[in-house]
């Protein structure tokens, strides 16, 4: 089967209405204007938190050219990563499908080192099997601009397969940094040499962030006369915790001005939750990430393309708080990324779209990665593809200040994150949130928009709101054939819990 091949539609019980309604015409996209087709420069981060940007409540790291976007455009504060770790998130974004669509529910490892037939840590139950790679049958958001005459770039972090599904091989023209591996682990990391096949070596000590900005710039150049797509994925803020040593300096220096008057850290079940962020070398890798986005903003209206470009903003999942140095602090969200818990799924995001959005405008609309798709496909004037993006839905009616019909938002994360969150499942629908632990059968409610937190669970308080969240959980499991966790024959629970980090296993 090769790239061009659809796949049928067979709308099902959990086929929203408004997919039904695309599939009538009745929200087709609109016609193509008369004029060229608007710009996408698409901008995801790495492991960057809720709270890690100054318009979204950071006091510590200092993001003003984030921070001019959001001003200049629409923040959503309910919008959330398909998952708690990188690479189904991503997966999500290219195809508009939830990551068990595509089956990839884990971080992809080269080495396969979280697959079942590997797995060696002391824990309940085996992770379920995932795949390695994005399938070449899936039409990707750039496949599907590029069929429309769109020139596609791509720079940065890819992980989404080894070679032979790279982002050339997904469409994209242009490759500057997509590899296979899931952080800059070659060469010097962070500063050149990179020893990145993708990536030519810059002078040394060139910076990572600054380069791959400075290449999107290049092609923003080279095609200001056709429309295109730059989707710029920074490898930061993801570990190796590495800064520039002026900006590690500066925020030292600051740490040293500010008094937190709580509790450092908190107890996340078998970890611990930082609650303050103070860490002088992750904030100097977020301050980098926004210098390097300030580039290619000043590059669009340098160019006079402001007024035609669409720019959106967006991170994989939730920021570092619970392993690897713990580097960030995601209150008053609970946990971080590899968690089902807010801080590991809701993310700080901002779309501007000229003549759509309103400057500064804000929107508490609960929205998910795999909506991107279909928004750009109408905001560029192109034709929905309801048969691709399956569990996406056009944001441009919320772009414009109106609502979504309420429709539930669902998560499947059957495997132990590096961070110390179990397997599990999860549901939004509304003001609450269901978690249900696959080790135990546990579950969790929490209304959001009272205890954002989720200190609080409600399960045993409303026990039929709590029944029939679960019940749809378990049935669009079933809807979609989830893979599942299966008991570890290996499992002794006299020994340490693999859910401990790895010094205390």
């Amino acid at each position: 089967m090769n790239k061009a091949t659809r796949f049928p539609f067979r709308p099902g019980r959990f086929a929203p209405a408004w997919f039904a309604a695309a599939v009538l015409g009745l929200f087709a996209a609109p016609a193509p204007a008369a004029g060229p087709r608007p710009n996408i420069v698409y901008i995801l981060v790495d492991d960057l938190g809720w709270r890690d940007v100054g318009a979204f409540g950071s006091v510590f790291y200092e993001t003003p050219h984030i921070d001019r976007l959001a001003s200049t455009g629409m923040r959503f504060t309910n919008a959330y990563a398909a998952c708690p770790v990188c690479s189904p998130t991503r997966a999500s974004i290219l195809t508009g499908k939830y990551p068990v669509r595509v089956g990839i529910t884990d971080y992809i490892s080269p080495r396969g080192g979280n697959q079942p037939d590997h797995w060696k840590r002391n824990t309940k139950l085996l992770p379920a099997p995932y795949k390695d790679r994005l399938a070449l049958e899936e039409v990707t958001l750039a496949e599907a601009l590029k069929e429309a005459g769109y020139a596609t770039f791509f720079a940065g972090k890819w992980h989404l397969g080894p070679e032979g599904f790279w982002p050339e091989d997904q469409g994209f023209d242009i490759n500057k940094g997509g590899i296979d591996r899931g952080g800059p682990y070659g060469g010097n990391k962070y500063f050149s040499p990179y020893g990145n096949p993708r990536l030519e070596d810059g002078p040394p000590g060139e910076h990572l962030p600054d380069r791959l900005a400075r290449e999107t710039v290049r092609f923003i150049e080279a095609n200001r006369n056709r429309p295109f797509l730059a989707y710029l994925s920074f490898y930061s803020v993801h570990t190796p915790l590495m800064a520039r040593k002026d900006l590690e300096e500066k925020y030292k220096a600051k740490a040293k001005l500010l008094a937190f008057a709580g509790p450092r850290f908190l107890p996340e079940g078998f970890r611990e939750a930082r609650q303050v962020q103070d860490h002088a070398v992750y904030a100097g890798m977020v301050e980098a990430m926004d210098q390097a986005v300030g580039k290619v903003l000043d590059a669009v209206e340098r160019l006079g393309l402001e007024k035609r470009t669409i720019v959106i903003f967006m991170s994989d999942n939730g920021g570092l708080s619970t392993s690897e140095g713990s580097p960030t602090s995601n209150a008053p969200l609970r946990a971080g990324k590899g968690w089902l818990y807010e801080g590991g799924i809701r993310e700080p995001m901002i779309i501007r779209a000229p003549g759509v959005t309103r400057a500064g405008s804000v929107s508490d609309e609960p929205v998910i990665s795999t909506d991107f798709y279909p928004t750009i496909l109408e905001l560029a004037g192109l034709p929905l593809r309801p048969e691709q993006h399956l569990d996406g839905v056009s944001l441009v009616p919320v772009l414009r200040g109106g609502r979504l019909p309420q429709r539930p938002l669902y998560w499947h994360y059957p495997h132990y994150g590096n961070q110390g969150g179990a397997p599990g499942g999860a549901i939004r629908e509304g003001r609450w949130k269901l978690i249900e632990w696959y080790e135990d059968g546990a579950i969790e409610l929490f209304d959001l928009e009272r205890d954002i937190g989720e200190h609080y669970n409600l399960a045993r308080l409303y026990p039929e709101k709590a029944r029939r969240l679960r019940e749809k959980l378990a049935a669009w499991r079933r809807e979609l054939k989830v893979t599942m966790p299966k008991p570890n024959p290996g499992y002794d629970p006299n020994k340490p819990n693999g859910r401990l980090p790895p010094g205390k296993r």
